[in-house]
């Protein structure tokens, strides 16, 4: 920005003059001056001085240096260099303890349960309605496309009119070396106003209206005769119609509107990627579902087991007390409950966990992660034994990919990108057309009829050209632009034969999990037989409580591969339809991004 002062020097009778620090060529009056004159010389030179302080303040600011510290979020340097220590002892909400102390007391096994007095039962399909109301990650990335479409609206906000105007006051005294003038004194009151209109074909066409009073204050030294002559005040008029339209470089609806183009294709992008990240949460929701499914039956399981070794502890006692069985029997009985107890708490933990993983997925207001609340599953597997086609699926999923929706929206920018830089790599050629209507008088009216009667009218023609000297900036954004394109290609083809391969590994989970089923289903039915025998055997005296207690351990091996594949298989479906970007369930989603009000 550049500052401009004019400013009047006249010695007035009686008057010292002075001389002025900053122009010493001028005298300086001590007297008043007119409303656009500068009062005295010390006025002037405080405003040239407050200027010259306001442009070092401004610089001072803009280039801070190393005089301070300019940290304006008031982060102490500590924080960010020095890394804490923490002592959990010091957060305990009880007095820590040894191993050897925690010992020596009895475990109740009817704690490690951990049952709460609040529980609910949940389907997938609440579950899922939950997540869709409620979860987060998906909240944060709803908003992804409502900001890609204010890009859009932005873009072609380009092509919307411009209204301007403008206003200024001139003044302008001067000395004159005439010595019958007293001077050149004039005053000139400009406006203008008018329309921009940006043409999608690359032009701009401009429409102004511009009207000015001009007073010559030199008149009033002529005679007479001479001012008879001379118009004073000066009132004038104009319209005036111009176009600029560039011919080659910058010129066609397709180059200019390759901003919007870009835009909207990347609204596409922004959609089928939040569509991408809903499938990915609802499906991570459907998992963490079965997860916790699996965490609770093997709760149970192990619940099983201690139940089956305090059952066997008190047949030992009892054949102890019998004299039917050695003393030993009860330690080995023992043993077998320790361990027990050990796997309800590791399950137990997991339960918690898996709870808290769901509970976090469905940010319910009454189930924050910290709740004690209990979750149960009210959905029960549902395996059943099925032969997919493995092609139609991965050709399925090659279409119905939002990565491959998306690639394809990228190439279609890298099209587009490629004609514009094309076009970026031409001569430019403008040609510049302006026509106006002038009008002048000593009045606004007089001055907006002669506007009107046309008698006065120009106009101008031109063309400019601008031919790079060997070009090889535009010729290497051309160049760029197309291996871009070849390299998407490339990305695509890649793309699709990973979808392909991710659809058939699927599907191999899916069948391998059901013969994990299969294979689980018998080995628990025969487990429990053995088991039963090796009780029978230990009621004779043939087997100890370790082989029945292996026996019994047995049957909850089984059944936590037969619980976990369970859970595999569910989840191996959900693969499936996840790979062909797809979700389970009879019912789709709809989902709306979010939008200011």
């Amino acid at each position: 920005m550049k500052w401009r002062v004019n400013a009047r020097h006249d010695v007035l009778k009686g008057c010292t003059p002075k001389r002025c620090a900053l122009h010493t060529e001028y005298p300086v009056t001590c007297g008043t001056v007119d409303s656009l004159a500068m009062t005295d010389t010390y006025n002037n030179c405080s405003l040239w001085v407050a200027l010259a302080c306001t442009a070092l303040c401004l610089s001072g600011c803009a280039n801070p240096g190393n005089g301070g510290d300019f940290n304006t979020a008031g982060i102490p340097a500590e924080r960010l260099h020095e890394i804490e220590t923490m002592q959990l002892a010091e957060h305990s909400l009880s007095e820590p303890v040894s191993v050897e102390q925690a010992a020596r007391n009895v475990i109740d096994p009817a704690v490690t349960e951990k049952e709460t007095a609040e529980s609910i039962e949940l389907e997938l399909a609440q579950v899922r309605a939950h997540a869709l109301a409620n979860n987060l990650d998906l909240k944060v990335e709803l908003v992804n496309p409502s900001i890609a479409e204010e890009s859009v609206t932005e873009e072609e906000a380009v092509f919307e009119p411009l209204l301007f105007g403008s206003i200024q006051a001139d003044r302008t005294d001067r000395p004159s070396a005439v010595l019958d003038v007293s001077g050149q004194h004039s005053r000139l009151l400009s406006y203008d106003a008018g329309v921009s209109i940006p043409l999608r074909a690359g032009g701009t066409i401009t429409v102004d209206f511009p009207f000015s009073k001009s007073d010559d204050g030199t008149v009033d030294d002529l005679s007479y005769e001479q001012r008879a002559k001379i118009i004073n005040p000066v009132y004038e008029t104009g319209l005036k119609f111009s176009i600029s339209q560039p011919l080659l470089r910058d010129a066609g609806v397709r180059t200019n509107t390759h901003p919007i183009r870009v835009a909207q294709h990347l609204k596409g992008v922004a959609d089928a990627r939040t569509k991408l990240e809903a499938i990915r949460i609802l499906a991570n929701v459907d998992r963490a579902y079965w997860l916790l499914f699996a965490a609770r039956r093997q709760l149970q399981v192990s619940q099983e087991q201690y139940e089956l070794a305090l059952q066997q502890l008190e047949q030992a006692r009892r054949r102890v007390a019998a004299g039917a069985a050695p003393e030993i029997e009860i330690m080995r009985a023992e043993s077998g409950v320790a361990r027990r107890l050990e796997a309800i708490i590791i399950a137990d933990t997991e339960v918690r966990r898996r709870e808290r993983a769901l509970k976090r997925m469905m940010n319910r207001d009454d189930l924050p992660v910290n709740s004690p609340t209990s979750l149960y599953m009210k959905t029960e597997p549902n395996p059943i034994g099925l032969k997919l086609d493995a092609e139609a699926l991965a050709d399925f999923a090659v279409e119905n990919r939002m990565e491959m929706l998306e690639l394809e929206l990228r190439l279609a920018i890298d099209s587009s990108t490629i004609d514009f830089e094309r076009n970026g790599a031409l001569p430019l050629f403008v040609l510049d057309y302006s026509y106006s209507v002038n009008g002048l008088g000593s009045s606004f009216n007089e001055a907006f009829r002669d506007l009107t009667d046309g008698s006065f009218a120009d106009y101008s023609v031109g063309l400019r050209a601008e031919i790079p000297v060997g070009n090889q900036a535009a010729k290497s954004r051309v160049r760029r632009a197309l291996l871009e394109r070849l390299q998407r290609l490339a990305t695509r083809d890649q793309r699709r034969l990973a979808i392909r391969q991710e659809v058939y590994d699927a599907i191999d989970r899916l069948e391998q999990n059901w013969q994990r089923i299969l294979a689980a289903r018998q080995e628990v039915i025969l487990a429990g037989r053995t088991y039963e025998a090796e009780k029978r055997q230990f009621e004779v005296g043939l087997r100890t409580s370790t082989e029945v207690l292996e026996a019994a351990a047995r049957i909850a091996g089984a059944q936590s591969r037969e619980i976990h594949a369970l859970a595999a298989y569910e989840i191996s479906q959900i693969d499936i339809a996840y790979a062909c970007g797809t979700l389970l369930g009879q019912e789709g989603v709809i989902w709306q991004p979010t939008r200011l009000d």
